[in-house]
């Protein structure tokens, strides 16, 4: 079992899905971090899975190119079959070459027989058209077939050439009928809002289009677009993201029943809580779904809930404030004060469920984890009401903040109605869902006393269904 996976001799950034016969092909730009010993540039590694707990790794499957190469860092893109092939169109890119007055960034073409030995296609490289957009930032093909208009659109990141700096991200088309040559039609969505957009993603489902990119400007976080056709208007829903901070540069995949959105946790500097987030980390899989109105909403996929089948026994001790055991429930108040109890030790490894409703007023409630004993220390995952917000927070925390910077998710939360709360940990790993709609990812450093618990703080809650599992396939006894 490899949940949340990362190569053992460094780690994964963007990910690359591709469904092809009951498996999905997980293609990543892999992270030595150890250029000294592995040399510049990023490859791509290959996974396949069927349930994305257990992962075969088939290894490198797009060296990087030499110091004077396009293709240094073989950075994002998308993977299709089409013409009697599978086809890889992928971005080159070399930080050397603008101090040359090359372009920086190409849009560059591999091809295969068997998805799994793949040849590269220098023939087929093509740039930025400079008198639309700048030359340095062409890059994340995202490639799929047009039945409307009988041709393959392509999909890139690039840059306007006139506007404010930080607003001239668009998301450019180019067009092909063979896979090989491609004509630049020109921007295809330009809001005007971010300095670019990475990562292009497109699907249907149902009666709606959806749009994907991952902006950097604004938030760091992944963001969708929802149109009734490839026309538009691409329209902008109230919560237009998928999850926080520590999730990005997602991209999705289906196998025709259920689609699924990729990204990855990145880690933080110096393995600290306080230092600034990198680049890469592990594999984050949310399930997608279309709510009544076309909005897109996720949740935890079937095959991981599932993982985690070896219930234990739940019982609770020493508490501060009132604590009230009620057959199976748990009930704090702390009307003007705050309360919480503990669970007992928190697995590193693990998967809790708790049902809570809290009262008329109440500020804030959920669920403490790595607590120390006397509740000075720890992580909250914190609903708070009065703000219609979830979020991730720890104490201690550096400087004059509310919460942890940027992990919080804007949630509908009203008085006596049931709100459930899935939390798994995989060691630094944290991931949250709510309700089978919303998601936040997190990371944990600082804080390895391992208890966890309920709190509320200014109100009272009442708990249920509360239960912790580990992976297994036994229940505990």
């Amino acid at each position: 079992m490899n949940l949340n996976y990362k190569p053992a001799d460094g780690w994964a950034a963007d990910f690359i899905p591709f469904y092809w016969n009951g498996e999905y092909h997980l293609f990543y730009l892999k992270d030595y971090r150890d250029r000294a010993a592995q040399g510049e540039g990023t490859p791509w590694f290959h996974l396949v899975t069927r349930d994305f707990v257990d992962f075969t790794d088939l290894g490198e499957c797009l060296e990087r190119g030499e110091a004077d190469a396009q293709d240094l860092y073989v950075f994002t893109g998308s993977a299709i079959h089409g013409e009697g092939q599978f086809h890889i169109f992928y971005t080159g890119h070399n930080p050397h070459f603008p101090a040359q007055g090359l372009p920086k960034q190409a849009i560059m073409h591999a091809t295969s027989n068997d998805l799994i030995h793949w040849t590269k296609v220098p023939a087929d490289t093509f740039f930025a058209p400079l008198e639309m957009f700048e030359q340095n930032d062409w890059r994340d093909p995202f490639v799929f077939w047009n039945a409307a208009a009988g041709e393959y659109w392509m999909l890139t990141a690039a840059r306007l050439k006139h506007g404010p700096s930080r607003r001239r991200g668009c998301t450019a088309l180019c067009i092909s009928r063979d896979l090989r040559a491609w004509e630049v039609k020109g921007p295809y969505y330009t809001p005007d809002l971010y300095y670019t957009h990475e990562c292009p993603d497109l699907f249907r489902m149902g009666d709606w289009w959806y749009l994907l990119f991952s902006e950097f400007s604004e938030s760091y976080v992944t963001r969708y677009r929802m149109a009734r056709s490839l026309q538009g208007p691409w329209l902008t829903p109230l919560l237009d993201t998928f999850d926080g901070r520590a999730f990005y540069a997602a991209k999705t995949a289906s196998d025709g029943a259920c689609r699924f959105l990729f990204g990855w946790n990145p880690t933080r500097r110096d393995s600290k809580d306080s230092q600034p987030w990198e680049w890469g980390g592990n594999l984050v899989v949310h399930e997608v779904a279309q709510e009544p109105d076309g909005t897109l909403s996720v949740r935890i996929p079937d095959t991981v809930a599932a993982s985690f089948s070896a219930r234990e026994r739940v019982t609770f001790a020493d508490a501060i404030g009132k604590y009230s055991p009620d057959d199976g429930k748990v009930i704090l108040e702390a009307r003007d004060s705050f309360a919480c109890v503990s669970a007992g030790r928190l697995p590193d490894f693990c998967m809790l469920d708790v049902t809570l409703r809290f009262a008329p007023d109440t500020h804030g409630c959920g669920v403490m984890l790595r607590s120390s004993s006397d509740f000075e220390t720890g992580y909250y995952v914190r609903l708070e009401p009065v703000r219609s917000r979830l979020v991730f927070d720890s104490w201690p925390r550096p400087g004059d903040l509310p919460h942890m910077v940027e992990l919080e998710r804007s949630l509908e939360l009203v008085p006596d109605t049931p709100v459930r709360l899935n939390v798994y940990v995989n060691g630094s790993v944290c991931e949250v869902y709510v309700n089978e709609t919303v998601a936040m990812s997190a990371r944990m450093y600082d804080h390895h006393e391992a208890e966890w618990g309920l709190f509320v703080s200014q109100g009272s809650a009442e708990f249920s269904d509360i239960s912790l599992a580990r992976p297994g396939t036994q229940e505990a006894r």
